[in-house]
């Protein structure tokens, strides 16, 4: 079998056991369990999702791992097998055939992990020979011989180009767009459509201009014409969360094939290295790919991998998970090369995609972030490390006078010192400096999970603590503003606008500050909300908040629908009642 390197989350599923979470280099891997193909081919295709991954062999094969999965890995029972593709939360198989096997919550409700033949659902029965597949983040599209495309799946963000008020989603493929050459979707919400004509169309979500329409509207109801794409032949579109990228091939002046990557959307992760977001496809400049060329490239959630012709590997984008191989957590703006180990190389790409779910990182970002601190701490050597009122409050011991206690433990040890002492408590792990949280045990609560100290936060009935108002009909919601921007970058985003005005200043961040108004525009719903906690876990709320306002209002989002997406963002936990609940749930959660 080829060598293949891993790198990135190593949880959901775990893909190499005896190794962490996070792995931030490269390293190789090989399955746990014998196939008996597995070393006479040579992998063809990694295709992965937020809870599975799917290997493809030259001889038609595959195997699988999914989360929670027994036996994991195992082998799918699918003969001649051509291409996989893995979104979200759902997966598609193309055989030599012709036909589609596809599994996930929107095309098969009953069995979500049972591959179904959707090929024989298409209505033209001169239409069912499939030629090409990808998956969204909640669909899947086919391209059929006849050159006509078909979606299934979710159609919440408008990405099957219909009217998502008429048509929420499909079990059936529906066709979408006749005399098509090329798809082309991602690990998001948006489709892209290449016509017999080399005119490139989009629909779906557009927030921070993923689809280059040169367009701020969120979503984009209904298949719209690009206008000014890059010239040259278009090889390849992938997006992420909030952006994208294309792969153009042009002839150097030596009449050679040139490829170059262009993108826009979120200026986090698109590589351009430019404040504000980029609503146009623009080309990704860099002295790694002169006297290169890019043979592939792969689009995870935030981050992105190219391979070159020269067998480099450039990273850029979101890094959390260490997911760019560079060996730490930090982020890149722009494209940065990054070391590998002797290894044998296909031209395939392994880009593990990224759950945005609840880790103890979160409260850690935020005491890196120094974001909406209320409390300040004086050390040995007289410098200042800032803190958060609420986060202290609940992550300390129920003493008497536990803060003042901690001022005094503060102001003996030094800054180094005090540093870890703060991140014990925001990190719930004493493994940081064992012989001094011997010392301070006493006033620390290290025995509660973070997620449960989340919970008690929005659980609490105290309404001085809660500083962000949500309202939904004649109830009112109070939330901590600190817990949204811990949990939700579009409230951070809010919040931290809001701040930057002296004259409107919010010093106590440990109460609730902000309403969300749901339901009937008549007479709406509040719910009360920390505005800090919103901002720092949402793209929604980051990029709303920025506004000098102390409430929003999403009339569109009934009041069990707002709590459920609000409980997850205090503490990384949903309640459904059911199946259609849970899948309604996920496709709102996109919105956020």
């Amino acid at each position: 079998m080829n060598d293949c390197l891993f790198f990135g989350s190593n949880k959901l599923p775990k893909l190499i056991k005896n190794e962490p979470y996070e792995i931030t280099k490269p390293i190789q891997f090989k399955f746990e369990n014998e196939f008996e193909f597995e070393n006479e081919k040579q992998i063809k295709q990694i295709s992965s999702g937020i809870f599975s991954t799917i290997f493809l062999f030259e001889n038609g094969k595959a195997i699988k791992y999914l989360k929670d999965s027994k036996p994991n890995p195992s082998e799918i029972q699918i003969e001649n097998i051509q291409k996989v593709t893995v979104g979200y939360r759902n997966a598609a198989i193309l055989t030599s055939e012709g036909n589609v096997f596809a599994k996930g919550r929107n095309i098969n409700p009953d069995n979500s992990n049972k591959f179904i033949n959707i090929s024989p659902l298409i209505e033209d029965t001169n239409d069912r020979i499939i030629e090409d597949i990808v998956s969204g983040y909640s669909s899947i599209y086919l391209l059929t011989s006849n050159q006509n495309v078909y979606g299934i799946g979710s159609n919440l963000s408008n990405q099957l180009g219909l009217d998502s008020k008429t048509l929420k989603k499909t079990e059936k493929p529906i066709l979408m767009m006749k005399n098509v050459s090329k798809i082309f979707s991602g690990t998001s919400t948006s489709a892209f459509l290449l016509n017999s004509n080399q005119e490139l169309f989009g629909c779906g979500f557009n927030r921070y201009g993923r689809l280059g329409l040169e367009t701020k509207e969120t979503k984009i109801q209904k298949l719209t014409k690009i206008q000014n794409i890059p010239k040259g032949k278009i090889i390849d579109i992938q997006s992420g969360y909030s952006h994208s990228i294309m792969l153009i091939e042009n002839e150097d002046e030596n009449q050679n094939p040139k490829r170059k990557l262009y993108s826009c959307g979120n200026y986090q992760y698109n590589g351009l290295g430019k404040d504000g977001h980029i609503y146009e496809f623009t080309e990704i400049k860099s002295s790694l790919f002169e006297n290169d060329d890019i043979l592939d490239f792969s689009v995870g959630e935030s981050h992105n991998l190219i391979l070159t012709s020269k067998s480099k590997l450039i990273v850029f984008g979101n890094n959390d998970y260490g997911q760019l191989g560079t060996g730490n957590t930090n982020n890149q703006l722009i494209p940065i090369q990054i070391e590998l180990p002797e290894l044998r190389f296909n031209e395939d790409i392994f880009n593990y995609h990224i759950s945005c779910g609840f880790n103890y990182k979160d409260l850690i970002k935020l005491f890196e972030r120094k974001e909406f601190c209320d409390i300040s701490f004086k050390t040995e050597n007289g410098e200042i490390i800032e803190a958060h009122k609420l986060i202290l409050k609940y992550r300390l011991n129920q003493i008497e006078n536990q803060i003042e206690k901690l001022q005094e433990i503060i102001s003996k040890k030094s800054t180094k010192e005090s540093n870890q002492i703060f991140e014990m408590i925001y990190s719930n792990n004493s493994k940081i400096n064992p012989k001094l949280y011997s010392e301070i045990k006493e006033i620390i609560n290290l025995n509660e999970k973070i997620e449960e100290t989340m919970k008690r936060i929005y659980l609490n009935e105290n309404e001085n603590e809660k500083d962000f108002i949500i309202e939904r009909k004649e109830k009112q919601y109070k939330f901590p503003k600190l817990i949204l921007i811990t949990r939700s970058e579009l409230y951070r985003g809010m919040f931290l606008s809001v701040t930057e005005d002296k004259s409107n200043k919010v010093t106590d961040y440990s109460e609730l500050n902000f309403s969300i108004f749901v339901e009937n525009k008549s007479n709406p719903f509040e719910i009360k909300v920390h505005k800090s906690i919103l901002s720092s876990r949402s793209p929604f709320f980051n990029e709303s908040l920025r506004q000098e306002s102390l409430s929003i209002s999403l009339n569109q989002f009934n009041k069990k629908e707002m709590e459920s997406i609000l409980s997850y963002i205090y503490y990384g936990n949903i309640s459904f009642e059911n199946q259609e609940n849970l899948i309604q749930l996920l496709e709102i959660s996109i919105y956020f």
